[in-house]
C-alpha cells in the first residue's frame, strides 16, 4: 500500500503481463521465478487485511517445519534400519556405543522440532496468548527445524558411510530436500535475529 503495508494477490498465471521463468531447486523440485509487468488485479484478488502477510508467512514457516520433522524421521528410521543389519567384526553397528549415541542425539533433535512443531501450530490456529507474540514460537520452531533436519541428514550420512554417497540409494535426495527446507523462509539465523527482537521488544520481566 501508499503506507508500505504489505498486500497479497491472488494472480492466476494466465494474466496478461506474469510470466514464468523455469528454476530447479536444489532438491530437484521444479520451481519458478516469478516475474510480474503491468499485471492489473481486480479488488476480489487482494487481501489487503492488516497482518495477512505476516500471518500467511507464519503458516508456511510452521509448515516448512513439519515438512523437516517427517524428513529428519524418515532418516533417522532409515539409519536405524541400515545400521541395524550392517555389521562390523561380527556385530551390527547399531549396537557400538559412538553410533548409538549419535542416533540417541538426533532422536532428541527430533523430539525437541516435534514439540515446538506443535507450540508453533497451536499458538497461529487458536491465537493463544503468551509471553511473547506467536511469531516467538514460530522462530523457535524454525530454528529448530533448521539446525535439527541438517544435523539428522548429516548424521545419517555419517553413519552410512560410503554408502549414503550412492545415488542408487534415497539417502542423497533426502538430504538435498534437507538442505533446501534448512533454508526455505529463512534460516535458523535469520529466526534467531527475529527471535531476538522480538524478546527486546516484549521483555518478560
Amino acid at each position: 500500500t501508499a503506507g508500505g503495508r504489505p498486500v497479497l494477490a491472488l494472480v492466476p498465471r494466465t494474466r496478461e503481463g506474469v510470466t514464468l521463468a523455469d528454476q530447479v531447486s536444489t532438491s530437484g523440485e521444479r520451481l519458478a521465478e516469478v516475474r510480474l509487468d503491468g499485471v492489473r488485479v481486480a479488488a476480489r484478488e487482494l487481501i489487503d487485511a492488516p497482518g495477512c502477510w505476516e500471518w500467511l508467512r507464519s503458516l508456511l514457516t510452521t509448515g516448512t517445519c513439519a515438512l523437516a520433522l517427517g524428513l529428519g524421521e524418515r532418516v533417522l528410521a532409515m539409519t536405524a534400519e541400515y545400521t541395524g543389519r550392517r555389521e562390523q567384526f561380527g556385530f551390527p553397528v547399531a549396537t557400538f556405543q559412538a553410533v548409538a549415541v549419535q542416533a540417541a542425539d538426533r532422536y532428541i533433535d527430533l523430539r525437541a522440532m516435534e514439540a515446538t512443531l506443535w507450540q508453533a501450530a497451536w499458538r497461529i490456529s487458536t491465537d493463544a496468548g503468551g509471553p511473547l507474540p506467536a511469531a516467538g514460537d514460530v522462530a523457535v520452531a524454525k530454528i529448530w527445524a533448521s539446525d535439527g533436519v541438517r544435523r539428522v541428514v548429516q548424521t545419517a550420512q555419517h553413519l552410512h558411510g560410503g554408502f549414503g554417497a550412492d545415488t542408487d540409494y534415497p539417502l542423497h535426495r533426502f538430504h538435498a530436500w534437507a538442505k533446501q527446507i534448512e533454508l526455505s523462509l529463512g534460516p535458523a539465523a535469520a529466526h534467531e535475529e527475529a527471535l531476538g527482537d522480538l524478546l527486546a521488544a516484549h521483555p518478560l520481566g
